[in-house]
């Protein structure tokens, strides 16, 4: 059986509402990994090949800043692979506490991929597209541990798989929150300005960021302070 994800354990004093954890993806080193560790993150997010986005790095490194890091934070394997094989091989090299899957599986691949990595957490990402993206939630949420609500377009001409830096639709991402049984990370154009009222708005048990602190490439450390501030008042001083 695959370990739960964690669950925050903190109430924001203004808000009552309980923390979402933070994740901070597109991970670039170890001296990042710890940056967003000392700022208060729950997890990191390690991109590996992808059709489109930023962040990107190679398996080597994720492998390096994973091993790193273990024992001190959750890390994310984000993988754009789709066959479950493939994506067990992968893992085996990475050795991330969790594989974020970024594009659709074909029906019993995850079934496939909990046979093979029994004590990796898997979390299936949902690009929220429209109504339809309810019942593709709905349907993920019984095979994995989490979901992660993203505003990529993976039916395009370019696909993307997230990393667009583009906010979707909050109130169909809170209408699967509501849905849906498990943990659910919201991404997608998240920033210190705007944090608050997603998080009031969607009730995620986490939110995931990558653009939003990166407006030269590089981990902005004034922004990230400024991101886990908005996320621990519910975004009352943005």
């Amino acid at each position: 059986m695959a370990k739960a994800v964690p669950f925050a354990i903190a109430v924001s004093r203004w808000s009552l509402m309980p923390v979402p954890v933070v994740k901070v993806c597109c991970i670039q080193s170890i001296e990042e990994a710890h940056q967003a560790v000392a700022a208060g993150a729950a997890a990191i997010g390690l991109v590996s090949e992808m059709p489109s986005g930023p962040g990107v790095i190679e398996d080597d490194r994720i492998r390096v800043i994973s091993r790193a890091m273990a024992g001190i934070v959750e890390t994310f394997l984000l993988t754009s692979r789709r066959d479950p094989t493939d994506i067990a091989r992968q893992h085996a090299h990475a050795r991330t506490t969790t594989i974020q899957i970024c594009d659709r599986l074909d029906d019993g691949a995850h079934a496939s991929l909990r046979k093979a990595l029994p004590e990796v957490r898997l979390v299936q990402v949902i690009h929220v597209v429209g109504q339809g993206s309810v019942d593709e939630a709905e349907e993920a949420a019984l095979h994995v541990d989490a979901l992660l609500l993203d505003s990529g377009q993976p039916y395009a001409e370019m696909p993307s798989l997230g990393g667009t830096g583009q906010v979707h639709d909050w109130e169909t991402s809170a209408q699967i929150v509501a849905s849906v049984g498990i943990p659910v990370y919201l991404a997608g154009g998240l920033n210190p300005g705007n944090v608050g009222e997603a998080t009031r708005t969607v009730r995620p048990h986490g939110v995931d960021v990558c653009s939003g602190l990166r407006p030269h490439g590089v981990l902005d450390l004034t922004i990230l302070e400024a991101f886990m501030k908005a996320v621990a008042r519910g975004g009352l001083d943005a």
